[in-house]
């Protein structure tokens, strides 16, 4: 169904947002090829949706990558019961096989862990329910049936899942508690980036879906040896809570504040600041409800060895 925010894209964009996997050129296919239903009538590319419009696609079956096999890789398992598994993915790890990681992943290691989730939720991704980035640590759900895999989306669907992150980011954050209110979309100049989309002056409303993070800032660090406040050395260490689970959401909202992440080579600084091998985002804190049980249940995962290096580095100002 079309949120609000989405109203007045074009269907091929709208959709090309909510399968970032997906190339644009094969969704315009799909649509041409007559995959692509609003409201139960067959679209063109170029039509402009409304809020509340029903959007069905038929994508077409493609077999499963010959190379979605077990691997025996190490997983630091949070939880585990025989719903769900919780772990605290490591910097680097891709979690899903896709064009240029096709093993090594996420997946590949659960595989081997529970083979039993081998077609949960989709052969392409079995047993994912959500996201990170490749080079963003921390914990991430992963459904073992049929069942969990419904019911743990759902709560992803409808916002009752808390995720909090702990982010290092650029300079003196100010207020040191806020909400970054900013719709997010495809930059629409480098479909692999994703970008704050501005409310256009005519229509009101803008190309990009609602995206909301809360944060409150933990700490403010300096480099030793160097003035207080000076804003080329000084940084932020913050918990942000995520309302809405778009794209590189964190990564795109703390640079559009003018505070981005540290060691983000692609919404960051071109020089970083600090040496660091990945950028400094972790999903620290994750509270849902258990399938079996419907029980609130609490997981942390600390701060990776590499992340806390970096803080013992710097001198707590603040």
């Amino acid at each position: 169904m079309v949120e609000a925010g989405g109203e007045g894209q074009r269907l091929d964009r709208w959709l090309a947002e909510q399968l970032p996997d997906r190339s644009r050129s094969e969704i315009q296919r799909w649509i041409k090829e007559g995959l692509v239903a609003v409201d139960g009538q067959i679209a063109r590319a170029s039509a402009r949706l409304e809020q509340g419009q029903q959007i069905e696609l038929a994508i077409p079956e493609i077999a499963p990558p010959a190379d979605l096999a077990p691997e025996a890789l190490p997983l630091t398992i949070v939880y585990e019961d025989d719903d769900l598994l919780v772990v605290d993915k490591p910097a680097g790890m891709v979690v899903h096989p896709a064009p240029g990681h096709s093993g090594g992943t996420l997946v590949n290691a659960v595989l081997h862990h529970c083979p039993q989730i081998e077609g949960v939720g989709g052969e392409r991704r079995p047993g994912i329910v959500h996201r990170l980035d490749k080079e963003t640590s921390g914990l991430i759900v992963v459904a073992k049936n049929d069942h969990a895999h419904r019911f743990l989306q759902a709560q992803f669907k409808d916002r009752t899942v808390y995720k909090e992150y702990l982010a290092l980011v650029e300079g003196r954050l100010t207020p040191a508690r806020g909400r970054i209110t900013a719709p997010i979309g495809r930059h629409p100049d480098d479909r692999k980036r994703q970008a704050v989309l501005p409310v256009d002056p005519q229509t009101g409303v803008s190309a990009g879906r609602d995206a909301i993070t809360d944060y409150n800032v933990l700490g403010v660090y300096a480099a030793p040896g160097t003035s207080s406040g000076a804003p080329a050395t000084t940084f932020s260490l913050v918990s942000a809570e995520l309302h809405t689970g778009r794209t590189h959401q964190i990564r795109v909202h703390f640079a559009w504040y003018k505070h981005p992440i540290v060691g983000d080579t692609v919404y960051g600084l071109r020089k970083q600041r600090l040496k660091l091998d990945r950028h400094f985002l972790h999903a620290h804190r994750l509270r849902l409800r258990l399938p079996s049980t419907g029980e609130a249940r609490e997981f942390v995962a600390p701060l990776p060895a590499e992340l806390q290096a970096i803080l013992d580095q710097l001198e707590l100002r603040g």
